[in-house]
């Protein structure tokens, strides 16, 4: 059985808290426990990267484990290995002996093994009478079996992550088709509005997705584009329903961002009825349109915002409308203003919508006044949030890339 006690290592290498810690959990293995070697080195392939290891790394933990003759681990076996430098390197392939030692070393950091070094730093067993080893020094295994459980759960959670990544950038893919198909369909049939700005802020999305993408890249981007997509076929609902003799020939004009800064427009491009206001207010499913988007896109679109939160950041949407709050009283707008349009497009758009007349307040005359439109437009159904979020993220992409 072995069972082992903490020691430290030979020569110059130091000594940890954290090598003791795991020398001390290799000795506590519940009695009985044993495991596939080969499972287990399956398992730690998976979770390379959690643990912090490299491909040669794994090479080299492979050759240590053919070196333990049976196919499992067990807590009541002799676990530790001695094979010399010259052996280990031919097993791992002809791994120079520099790389080697980094990469024993790597798997030490990384708690796959312990080293059980000599008085002289040599490996090598010692046997009784009857030639069972009464006492080795090499490299112990036992971390594995510990581990074992722990080993398998990182799989399989890696497994899940890149399971999810790789749907993730199907649904972006497939959005990106959608959007783009969507917009040139536009385009060709002479559908009304300013398609080539919404072209301009795909042709955007686009760019800004890396070369070699992470999961908080591809899922910054998914949401952003698949707001995009819902404004492309709005902007087409909508069309439609003019085209439809029921609607009385309305005629509805679209802007993405209009150049009269002290227009009522120059934030908020949703389409606008030119001959008259719709006399009743929208229905429970119109209202539902009205909805908060992503904090972080709309943080994003609107950065100013976050100097008027307590600490200097945002983090949830109770912060944004606190923040929103004080930003209402320093622009100007009454409180009654600001609770009507609370009341009207709900709290958290209400706290959009001042935070995006603050990224302009110095192309509006009356904050509080071109409130008050919006609140009446939205209590048309004529206001969304979208076209203003994009509009706002399209000139700050514009501001940084001068910058640049």
């Amino acid at each position: 059985m072995q069972t082992g006690n903490v020691t430290t290592p030979f020569g110059r290498r130091p000594v940890s808290l954290a090598l003791v810690r795991r020398q001390q959990a290799a000795v506590e293995i519940k009695a009985g426990k044993s495991a596939e070697k080969w499972k287990i080195f399956r398992d730690v392939s998976a979770a390379m990267a959690p643990l912090g290891i490299q491909s040669n790394s794994l090479a080299v933990l492979d050759a240590l484990l053919s070196f333990y003759p049976d196919n499992e681990l067990r807590q009541d076996a002799q676990l530790i290995v001695f094979p010399s430098n010259t052996q280990l390197s031919l097993r791992a392939h002809g791994m120079a002996g520099s790389t080697l030692r980094r990469h024993l070393a790597a798997l030490v950091e990384a708690g796959l093994i312990i080293r059980k070094d000599s008085a002289n730093g040599k490996r090598y067993a010692r046997r009784d009478d009857d030639g069972d080893v009464e006492s080795a020094f090499g490299f112990d295994l036992s971390p594995l079996l510990s581990r074992a459980e722990e080993l398998a759960m990182l799989a399989q959670q890696v497994v899940a992550e890149r399971a999810a990544f790789r749907k993730m950038k199907e649904n972006l893919t497939i959005c990106r088709r959608d959007v783009r198909k969507l917009i040139t369909a536009a385009m060709e049939e002479g559908a009304e509005g300013d398609w080539q700005a919404i072209e301009d802020i795909y042709v955007a999305l686009i760019a800004r997705l890396p070369r070699t993408p992470s999961i908080a890249d591809v899922n910054g981007i998914l949401e952003e584009m698949q707001m995009l997509k819902e404004e492309v076929l709005n902007r087409l609902e909508t069309q439609e329903k003019l085209e439809n003799p029921g609607a009385n020939g309305a005629q509805i004009e679209q802007h993405i961002q209009n150049s009269k800064p002290e227009s009522i427009h120059e934030l908020e491009p949703c389409s606008e009825d030119r001959r008259g206001a719709k006399s009743s207010k929208p229905t429970r499913t119109e209202r539902e349109g009205l909805k908060a988007f992503p904090l972080g896109l709309v943080l994003k679109a609107c950065p100013q915002v976050s100097n008027y939160a307590a600490g200097g950041s945002i983090g949830n949407w109770r912060e944004l409308m606190s923040a929103a709050v004080v930003v209402r009283s320093m622009l100007g707008i009454s409180p009654s203003a600001y609770q009507e349009a609370c009341e009207v497009m709900g709290p958290e758009n209400a706290a959009v919508a001042v935070a995006g007349i603050l990224e302009r307040a110095n192309m509006i005359n009356s904050p509080g006044g071109y409130l008050r439109e919006l609140t009446r437009r939205s209590e048309r159904g004529q206001f969304s949030l979208g076209p203003m979020i994009m509009a706002l993220l399209k000139a700050n992409g514009v501001a940084q890339s001068r910058v640049g």
